[in-house]
């Protein structure tokens, strides 16, 4: 064969090699099949309503709290954040740590993966919450 020849086929075959890559580059011009899979909790961020409710609702200051059952522990962690907010909410006197001493257990020493502090401490923070909003009412009822 003449140099010629073996050129022209040379870049002939490199040009069929590049097309197909060049005509691809976007990528394919569909929408797969399937589930969407958008995670509600993607961060560990506490599931339920966005917006503050109003009245006495215990349940969205535990939000973040699991309502799965321990096998030899009394109530779910929910259930015991609710009744420490409780009895917090009923009674002024009641300071948060002793409010919140049944969240306290030996295996809750240590925060859980994922989770922001411990049980304990995220009880804590749930009844300091849980009075702030409570004193921002009040005044504010007693200013209007």
């Amino acid at each position: 064969m003449k140099l010629r020849t073996m050129i022209v086929m040379g870049l002939a075959i490199f040009s069929l090699g590049l097309l197909p890559a060049a005509g691809m580059a976007d990528g394919p011009n569909y929408q797969p099949e399937g589930p969407n899979y958008h995670p509600e909790n993607p961060n560990g961020t506490p599931k339920g309503p966005k917006s503050e409710p109003k009245g006495k609702a215990y349940g969205y200051h535990c939000r973040s709290f699991s309502k799965k059952h321990v096998k030899g522990e009394q109530g779910t962690p929910f259930s015991r954040c609710v009744k420490a907010l409780a009895q917090a909410d009923k009674n002024d006197d009641l300071n948060a740590r002793k409010a919140c001493k049944a969240l306290k257990t030996v295996d809750n020493r240590h925060k859980a993966h994922g989770e922001k502090g411990t049980a304990f401490s995220r009880c804590i923070k749930a009844v300091n919450q849980l009075r702030r909003e409570e004193d921002s009412t009040v005044t504010a009822l007693s200013v209007a």
